[in-house]
C-alpha cells in the first residue's frame, strides 16, 4: 500500500493530484462540482495524451473488477475475511439512520425507497435497508455478486405494494450510473466509493442528486485513513482521510447533516465513518446551532 499524508486540509489535493496522475493519467483531484466535470486530460494537450489517460482509467477500473470477480460471493468474502463485523456494522447503520428518517420525513406514512450502491451480495439490503424502506434497488458492477444478491433476496421480490422488497438489480459501476429522477429517499453508499478517482467521485454525486426526492439524502459509510490517503494497488482503491472527504463534499456541493463513527470494529481495521449528506445547507436554529435529529450524537471530528 502507498500511504501519503499532508500537513493541512488546504494541501489535501497536492499529493492526491500527483497520485492520480500516476495511476490514471489525470489530475482528477482538481475537478470541481459542475454539471459537466472535466475530462481526464483537460488542459494537458493533444489527443494522444487524452487517449493514454482514458486507457489508464479503464485499466484502473478493470483491475478493480477483476479483483472482486475472484472473491467468493459470501459475507466472509465481501467483508475481506471479517464476516464477524457484519452484526456491529448493521447495528451501527441502524442507529445512525433511524433518527435521520424521523427528522427528514416525519412520522406520517410514506413509501420509502432506497438505492444500495456497491450492494455486493445484498448483505446491507437484506440485513438493514429492508427494515426501513418499502423498496430497495441494488447497484453492483460484479455480476456474480449481483446474482448472489438475487438468490439471497428471493423472498423479498415480487411482493405487494406496501411490503418491503428488493425491486431492481442494476449491474452497472458507480461511474456509469445515472438514477431515475426523484426516485430515492436515501442513496446508501458503503465500502465502494474508494474505487472512484476524485473526478468520477464528484461526477457520480452530481448525477445522483437528481435521483433524490425532496428531503432525500445520501449516506456515505466508508473506511477512513488517519491522514492523507492510502492507495491499495491490490484492489485499486483509495482510502481517504476525513479532511479529504470533507473537501470532496464541498466540491460536490454537498453539506454534512450528521456524522458518526462506527464502533466496535477490530483494532487492526481502518476506522469507519458514516456521513449523512444533503444538497442544501441544513437549517440553523435560533441558537445558531444546526438542527440535528433528536437523540442523535453531535458531530464527531477526528
Amino acid at each position: 500500500m502507498d500511504s501519503r499524508g499532508f500537513d493541512s486540509a488546504g494541501r489535501i489535493f497536492s499529493n492526491a493530484t500527483e497520485m492520480w496522475a500516476e495511476e490514471i493519467g489525470s489530475t482528477a483531484a482538481e475537478a470541481e462540482a459542475a454539471p459537466a466535470p472535466p475530462t481526464a486530460t483537460e488542459g494537458s494537450g493533444g489527443a494522444s495524451e487524452e487517449g493514454a489517460g482514458d486507457g489508464k482509467r479503464k485499466e484502473w477500473y478493470s483491475k478493480a473488477i477483476a479483483y472482486w470477480q475472484g472473491v467468493e460471493a459470501s459475507t466472509e468474502g465481501v467483508l475481506g475475511g471479517y464476516g464477524c463485523v457484519n452484526d456491529v456494522d448493521v447495528k451501527g447503520s441502524d442507529a445512525f439512520i433511524r433518527p435521520l428518517l424521523a427528522d427528514r420525513f416525519g412520522t406520517a406514512k410514506r413509501h420509502l425507497v432506497a438505492l444500495d450502491c456497491g450492494s455486493g451480495i445484498g448483505r446491507v439490503t437484506k440485513n438493514f435497508l429492508l427494515r426501513h424502506f418499502h423498496e430497495v434497488d441494488l447497484l453492483e458492477p460484479v455480476s456474480h455478486f449481483l446474482e448472489a444478491a438475487r438468490e439471497n433476496l428471493t423472498g423479498y421480490m415480487d411482493q405487494g405494494e406496501d411490503s418491503h422488497k428488493a425491486a431492481n438489480f442494476y449491474c452497472v459501476p458507480l461511474q456509469d450510473f445515472t438514477p431515475e429522477e426523484g426516485r430515492y429517499d436515501v442513496i446508501w453508499i458503503q465500502w465502494c466509493i474508494g474505487q472512484l478517482p476524485d473526478d468520477d467521485f464528484i461526477s457520480f454525486f452530481n448525477r445522483a442528486k437528481v435521483g433524490l426526492k425532496p428531503d432525500g439524502f445520501f449516506v456515505l459509510k466508508e473506511n477512513i485513513a488517519r491522514n492523507g490517503f492510502v492507495l491499495d494497488k491490490v484492489d485499486n482503491s483509495v482510502t481517504r482521510s476525513d479532511p479529504y472527504f470533507r473537501e470532496l463534499f464541498k466540491r460536490c456541493g454537498l453539506y454534512i447533516l450528521s456524522v458518526k463513527d462506527q464502533k466496535e470494529l477490530p483494532e487492526e481495521l481502518f476506522a469507519v465513518k458514516m456521513y449523512a449528506l444533503v444538497t442544501s445547507q441544513p437549517k440553523i436554529q435560533k441558537s445558531g446551532k444546526r438542527r440535528r435529529p433528536k437523540n442523535s450524537p453531535r458531530m464527531i471530528r477526528s
